[in-house]
């Protein structure tokens, strides 16, 4: 990641809330640090869809085979 910033704007009620939350949590945490974290946790969440897609009946059929197939179950 580049050292290069811009600015992004919220609501200033956001601002206050993020201030309180960083000063009993991580004292010398920035409201910019704090956000820019945030974001990148929201984006490799939203990167990886397939990871948060449910599994299809097929699916979780054959994990369980497998599973007793192991003794698991």
């Amino acid at each position: 990641m580049t050292s290069e910033n811009t600015t992004i704007s919220i609501p200033f009620e956001l601002k206050e809330r993020i201030e309180k939350v960083i000063s009993k949590f991580a004292g010398h945490e920035s409201v910019s640090d704090y956000v820019s974290r945030a974001l990148e946790e929201t984006l490799a969440r939203d990167e990886a869809p397939e990871a948060l897609e449910p599994l299809t009946v097929e699916e979780a059929s054959e994990i369980k085979s497998r599973l007793e197939a192991l003794g698991y179950l």
